[in-house]
């Protein structure tokens, strides 16, 4: 495929911030389900042992926070959900068929959604695990607060991580999609036919500028 038939996507650094995301993400996941399902404490080992695992992971959730926060201010303006978006998420199920719906721009409406429900998740992670995080904050809170607080980072990691397995599932569901990620570029077809508004934006502003 020559390079005449790609367009950018993704630039090198969102790319890198996207990959750091996840790789936190991962590594939170496994050793967070560890600490709420005592059959899954073996997966501590992902930072060596038990002890250094709770010592790490709420470093490792403040990098992955600071990396989407980055990710939000980034992406922000390309979400707010539309009458077409709804209209799309309505015909999801045509859309799963391989057909397209309305005229997409830079995301769709499942995108839009999943941003929005990424960006909930997140904030309340953050929250909750300020309140948890033992030696530092929890002190400083009553125990009925830390017990809500661990409630409530539980059920945002558990719908995070169903979250994630939905956009995951997506990517590789719709061919093309992981490229734009890994190597920033997609086709000029997979362009006009996945985000045939955002396709238009970008090639009239390419010839415009030339």
């Amino acid at each position: 495929m020559s390079k005449e038939k790609l367009i950018q996507r993704y630039s090198a650094p969102e790319r890198i911030n996207h990959w750091i995301v996840a790789i936190c993400f991962v590594l939170l996941a496994i050793s967070g389900l560890a600490f709420f399902y005592p059959a899954f404490f073996w997966l501590t080992g992902v930072f060596g042992t038990p002890q250094l695992a709770r010592i790490v992971h709420p470093f490792v959730g403040v990098v992955m926070f600071a990396g989407f926060v980055r990710q939000f201010f980034r992406y922000w303006h390309h979400n707010f959900i539309t009458a077409q978006d709804v209209e799309w998420m309505k015909s999801v199920g045509t859309v799963l068929k391989g057909h397209e719906v309305g005229d997409t721009g830079k995301y769709n409406g499942g995108q839009k959604g999943m941003f929005w429900h990424m960006s909930l998740c997140m904030g309340l992670l953050m929250l909750t695990g300020i309140v948890i995080w033992r030696e530092y904050f929890s002190i400083h809170f009553p125990i009925p607060v830390i017990r809500a607080a661990l409630l409530v980072h539980s059920m945002s990691a558990l719908a995070l991580i169903a979250g994630i397995i939905v956009h995951v599932y997506a990517a590789l569901w719709v061919k093309g999609t992981i490229r734009a990620m890994v190597e920033g570029v997609v086709t000029h077809a997979w362009a006009k036919k996945h985000h045939p508004r955002w396709y238009r934006e970008v090639t009239q502003g390419r010839q415009q500028g030339h």
